[in-house]
């Protein structure tokens, strides 16, 4: 089976993480998208991370019923910082009746020659490519490499950053989050 790889700290996971995840499972060759739950992003600060068992139960909530999307905590147990070819190396190694993609956004393909082991990625994974809002109009780096695959999806200016801050200042985050995702938020006391 294809599968796409979804990484992020999915802090909290929302409409638009659910949308790219879909799109990508419903208009590729890829079968199923995992959502991988990063525990730490080596690129971003982690005290306003929630802890990664919430942020991974508000995923799994959010995917319940779609059989092309999943959950995986395997960054939950790999040294840290964990870094995206580590997953890769040993996510082949369990699965290997699958393969594996990264599906990553048009800002990352700027910074992605700055990525541990970049061309390791590239070369034996291959990227799926998704618009996003703000990302350098100059063409990326890697843009026409073979292994990467651009796939048309809405460009969504929705950030876990700006639903926290609603959380907050306790204002509705209604249709920004799944209610499942809602109801995890409010009955955990998360992002206050």
């Amino acid at each position: 089976m294809k599968v796409g790889l979804f990484f992020g700290s999915f802090n909290p996971v929302h409409i638009g993480h659910l949308i790219i995840a879909n799109i990508m499972a419903e208009t590729t060759d890829l079968q199923q998208v995992w959502f991988v739950v990063s525990p730490q992003n080596p690129l971003k600060p982690s005290k306003s991370l929630a802890h990664e068992f919430d942020r991974y139960d508000m995923v799994q909530a959010a995917i319940e019923g779609s059989y092309h999307l999943r959950v995986t905590d395997i960054e939950f147990n790999m040294p840290r910082p964990s870094y995206t070819v580590d997953t890769l190396a040993y996510l082949s190694d369990k699965y290997p009746q699958h393969e594996f993609a990264l599906i990553i956004g048009e800002d990352n393909l700027h910074s992605f020659p700055r990525w541990k082991n970049h061309q390791v990625i590239i070369d034996n994974y291959g990227l799926y490519v998704y618009p996003r809002p703000g990302s350098d109009s100059r063409p990326a780096p890697l843009a026409d490499h073979p292994n990467v695959q651009w796939v048309e999806a809405p460009v969504l200016a929705i950030s876990a950053t700006f639903i926290r801050k609603l959380i907050k200042a306790e204002k509705s985050i209604k249709y920004l989050v799944p209610d499942a995702v809602r109801e995890i938020i409010r009955n955990r006391k998360l992002y206050l």
